[in-house]
């Protein structure tokens, strides 16, 4: 009988506890970082989806100051939120790495079409029978998603472009192609092995107008997904001596070797490392 007694004690114990914690929550409201953005793109011919990080003191009045960083692969389930998280830190007062910016975090759709130029390859054809739709997708970028966002947030400050892997390579062919789009370019473990390393083979002679700050980075991450014998670091390292010997001498680079980091794992230490670069001196 006490044992019966002494465990309806247990149970009335714990009930008054789960009733006096449902009362600790006087109020929920949503956590809001910003705001995502679905537009109609003509030239992509498709509607799309932009997701917006807005530094907590932005206000329209002083926007003009505010840099934007332009970010390839820019989900909620992709490097949008975690990216987020370092501006959010470089730009602590006790950090200043960053001054305050957006974050406009470009989300896909066809990922392999976007981020590729054409490919002369059979096996890379028929694998990938989208792709080859970069020059577009820049266009898209730059005379829709860069509008948009000057005309929304009347910002005029620096901005960023920021890529990996396949966006790394569509980075890149921003730099060749377009070096004059962005004001600074962080790309990380570009895949320079699509069309067999065709991009290394370019006469690039655009580099030699760019006044942009680059970075480069790569990890140890061995063979390329390809048929042709590729090695990440050294196809990036083939890339990043290509870059220098076109740049002129005022433009800042820097390429960064992580042998730490794989390709998986090497995104979010190589952000960090570009944006503490990129606040220090030349």
């Amino acid at each position: 009988m006490m044992q019966c007694k002494s465990g309806l004690v247990w149970v009335f114990m714990l009930l008054s506890f789960c009733v006096k914690a449902q009362n600790v929550v006087q109020e929920s409201t949503p956590i809001t970082i910003g705001e995502s953005l679905r537009i109609d793109s003509k030239i992509m011919a498709e509607s799309r989806q932009i997701n917006i990080y807005l530094p907590a003191e932005f206000n329209k009045e002083e926007a003009k100051k505010y840099g934007v960083v332009y970010l390839l692969d820019g989900g909620l389930d992709e490097d949008f939120v975690h990216t987020t998280g370092l501006v959010q830190y470089a730009n602590f007062p006790w950090i200043q790495h960053l001054p305050p910016v957006i974050v406009v975090g470009i989300v896909n759709t066809d990922r392999k079409r976007d981020m590729t130029f054409p490919t002369s390859q059979a096996n890379e054809k028929k694998k990938f029978p989208t792709s080859g739709g970069a020059a577009r997708f820049i266009d898209f970028i730059e005379k829709e998603v860069r509008v948009l966002v000057k005309n929304r947030y009347m910002v005029e400050g620096p901005s960023f472009l920021i890529g990996q892997s396949l966006a790394g390579l569509l980075a890149t062919e921003v730099v060749m192609t377009r070096p004059s789009l962005f004001d600074n370019y962080i790309i990380v473990s570009p895949s320079v092995w699509w069309d067999n390393g065709s991009i290394l083979k370019r006469e690039a002679s655009e580099l030699g107008q760019q006044r942009a700050n680059i970075y480069l980075a790569v990890g140890q991450e061995g063979l390329a997904p390809c048929e042709e014998p590729h090695v990440m670091e050294v196809d990036v390292n083939l890339l990043a001596e290509k870059i220098k010997a076109k740049l002129p001498k005022e433009t800042r680079f820097y390429f960064d070797y992580l042998p730490a980091e794989n390709h998986a794992t090497i995104g979010h230490q190589a952000m960090y490392n570009a944006i503490r670069w990129l606040a220090s001196k030349p």
